[in-house]
């Protein structure tokens, strides 16, 4: 592990430049993009249109108008890539009215600990005890509200409507700090008496999310950079595009037992993506996930939970294209107010390089009642 992170502060070193120095529309706040919560993690990132209770704020805020508590709260923990980076994830909402709710997420993704060689190498001579540390991380404030909407003559339809403005923060050590703001808008629709359907719409970064970035090196460090023929960054604003997600998930119920199943679709316009559809001018992205729920009694479930996402195609050491996609599992139990899930996702599959690194996600919600 401190190898591998020498490696990455070489890396970040010589690239900071890039890395900081322009509008990078493509990937840029990937970090908001990952997803939160166990449940709809291995059911594969699928949950803009089943998502109903806290974890709404994050992947449809419409949803929150679902909220069957008067409150819920909501803690994940994942370690990704080995526990080379980790991603902190809490949540509150609450129902406001009758009709209306309100969230506050709080997301984290950082490494730690990496090296920072920019003092490696002096006079010719490599000296390790020269060599710092660093930290990298990405913050995010997420504040959401949703309302809900009778539709005139629809009366079995429910639609509801939802907004998250967003607040980031980032930074990579002493070097580089970004503060940014952009604003999410989602929709829902759903009906519980004709086909137990739901469906929705999120456009992510609606009027595109803008970081201002800063900088700042020692001329030491500067010449360093130059030396290596890295650009030098002057102080920029990097812009995040709008990309739209719709999913459609349909409920069957026999007995004890409920089944759920998902697709999602994700649109982006920032250029050709090694997606399942891809072009110059548009990339779509599929995820699909379904559920197995058991009532166990009225308030004590079990849940389990599969999904496949992430469709590319990569070389191989061999030198050929080969498709892939990830898969995903997961379980999960309410006793009470009370929800533990785990996931087992596979972030890393794709590199063809090696053995894949999975990564196990924890989540927990909790439902706060007047009369608890």
């Amino acid at each position: 592990m401190t190898r591998f992170k020498i490696i990455l502060g070489v890396s970040l070193m010589l690239n900071i430049g890039q890395i900081v120095g322009q509008n990078a529309t493509k990937y840029s706040n990937e970090f908001l993009q990952i997803g939160v919560g166990a449940r709809s993690l291995g059911m594969g990132g699928a949950g803009v249109a089943s998502a109903n209770d806290v974890y709404a704020g994050y992947w449809n805020p419409a949803g929150l108008t679902s909220i069957d508590d008067n409150a819920q709260v909501s803690l994940m923990h994942a370690s990704y890539f080995a526990g080379i980076a980790n991603y902190d994830y809490g949540a509150w909402a609450s129902k406001i009215s009758d009709k209306s709710a309100l969230g506050i997420s709080l997301i984290r993704f950082g490494v730690d600990g990496i090296a920072n060689t920019f003092d490696l190498i002096r006079n010719g001579e490599i000296d390790y005890a020269r060599v710092s540390s660093f930290n990298t991380s990405d913050f995010a404030f997420i504040l959401s509200y949703a309302q809900n909407e009778k539709i005139k003559n629809y009366k079995h339809l429910d639609f509801s409507w939802g907004g998250n403005l967003k607040i980031i923060r980032r930074k990579i050590g002493p070097f580089a700090k970004a503060t940014g703001f952009g604003l999410d808008a989602g929709f829902k629709l759903k009906s519980e008496k004709r086909g137990n359907w739901s469906a929705g719409v999120v456009i992510r970064d609606v009027t595109s999310t803008f970081n201002s970035w800063r900088y700042t090196f020692t001329d030491a460090q500067k010449d360093i950079l130059a030396s290596t023929q890295n650009v030098i960054p002057q102080n920029t604003l990097e812009i995040t595009l709008p990309r739209l997600i719709a999913g459609f998930a349909k409920t069957w119920d026999y007995k004890n037992w409920e089944f759920v199943t998902e697709l999602n679709a994700q649109f982006t316009l920032d250029g050709k993506r090694n997606t399942l559809v891809k072009s110059n001018f548009i990339s779509i992205d599929p995820n699909l996930g379904g559920e197995v729920l058991y009532n166990i009694s009225d308030k004590n479930k079990v849940f389990f939970r599969t999904g496949v996402n992430n469709y590319q195609t990569y070389t191989n050491k061999n030198g050929k294209k080969v498709a892939s996609i990830m898969p995903n599992v997961g379980v999960g139990v309410a006793l009470g107010n009370f929800t533990i899930d785990y996931a087992l996702t596979n972030l890393s599959a794709l590199s063809g390089n090696g053995p894949a690194l999975y990564s196990n996600i924890i989540s927990l919600k909790l439902g706060i009642n007047k009369n608890n």
